[in-house]
């Protein structure tokens, strides 16, 4: 069963404003997307979980951290489709702990997934440190607004030689001063109707890279475009509920671009001698 830990020692208005939303949202949530969560992902969405498999380079034998894992249906696909692997999986919302151990259960996956109602942020606490090959986000990143606590914590619960991968939506830029005020401005809205902080992509590769880790990769999903779904779910989403519903077309500026990181933490802990990390590989 899902045990419940939501001590919140650095973020804890805003987890609880996410365990909020999603108590409230979840069901919604299921009508529209059903068990996969994610605004970008292509029409048959196991294709797109498959591309996640192989552009997170996740391993039979690895044990996981799904962070923000919504009811796990990517864990539970993973854990189907990876022979031997461990996932541990966390959500703030006990609505998503319960519905996420139903899945579970009708998987037949308890030897498989672990699944903990917890703040994503106490993950050293939760699992202790250097316990993971993977933690990864899918589109769960942006609801931390201490971004900086949260790579740390990553940081602390990888294993050396382990991996970061954040798949999630960015605030896109411009030199057109107008086209950015328009920009902030739907950001804002979407981080208001969500509970989302929209994160600046120079920001976190600088603290990715200030940390320690080595960047593999930052980069556009690479999906074929005949088949990716266009936001179209997410638009229905906001008509049928009026979360952060785009109330006129007339002057909308598209506000966010979806990136894909991976990172990994290395193997030598002395940067006189990080180079031989890539002379290693």
């Amino acid at each position: 069963m899902a045990k419940s830990n939501l001590t919140n020692k650095g973020n804890s208005n805003n987890a609880e404003k996410v365990r909020q939303f999603y108590n409230q949202n979840t069901d919604n949530f299921i009508e529209v997307y059903g068990e996969i969560i994610q605004a970008f992902r292509t029409t048959n969405v196991n294709e797109y979980l498959d591309y996640t498999i192989k552009s997170a380079n996740l391993k039979s034998g690895e044990r996981l951290l799904d962070a923000g894992c919504g009811i796990c249906g990517p864990a539970t696909y993973f854990a189907k489709k990876i022979q031997d692997v461990q996932i541990e999986a966390c959500t703030v919302s006990d609505i998503q702990a319960e519905k996420g151990q139903a899945n579970i259960n009708k998987n037949n996956l308890n030897s498989k997934i672990h699944l903990t109602c917890t703040d994503y942020h106490n993950i050293a606490e939760e699992y202790g440190k250097e316990q993971f090959d993977v933690v990864y986000f899918l589109e769960s990143f942006g609801h931390s607004t201490q971004k900086n606590i949260l790579i740390d914590a990553c940081w602390d619960v990888l294993k050396p030689g382990g991996r970061l991968y954040i798949k999630d939506l960015f605030k896109r830029l411009s030199d057109d001063e107008w086209e950015q005020l328009r920009i902030n401005q739907i950001c804002m809205d979407i981080d208001k109707g969500y509970e989302y902080d929209i994160a600046n992509l120079s920001s976190v590769l600088d603290k990715i890279r200030s940390k320690g880790f080595i960047l593999n990769f930052v980069k556009v999903p690479e999906v074929d475009l005949s088949e990716f779904e266009h936001l179209t779910i997410s638009n229905d989403f906001q008509n049928l509920f009026n979360i952060a519903k785009i109330e006129s077309w007339d002057d909308y500026i598209f506000p966010i671009d979806f990136y894909e990181i991976l990172a990994t933490k290395p193997t030598i802990n002395n940067l006189d001698n990080m180079h031989l990390y890539f002379m290693n590989k």
